[in-house]
């Protein structure tokens, strides 16, 4: 294996990576920013109201996610399958 195709695979895996963790980690911007601001204009000064709804809205997110994600390792697993077995 030469030194381009490791950096392709490590090029490769980082986009997956970004793939995989990028929507469950917007979902979980999101449900925070909006918890802050309801917190903000209410005038509440807790600050582990946030983390229920965090964590339930990136469960959801993640059961919603899960087909998408499956599909993004396999594609990456085969390709890499198909890499180690090339001459």
């Amino acid at each position: 294996m030469t030194g381009a195709e490791v950096l392709d695979i490590a090029s490769q895996s980082i986009w997956v990576l970004l793939k995989m963790a990028g929507p469950v980690m917007l979902i979980a911007l999101v449900v925070g920013t909006g918890i802050g601001i309801l917190q903000a204009l209410m005038q509440i000064q807790e600050a582990t109201i946030v983390f229920v709804p965090k964590i339930l809205a990136i469960f959801g997110g993640l059961i919603v996610l899960l087909p998408f994600m499956g599909d993004v390792m396999s594609a990456y697993m085969q390709d890499v399958v198909a890499r180690i077995a090339a001459p």
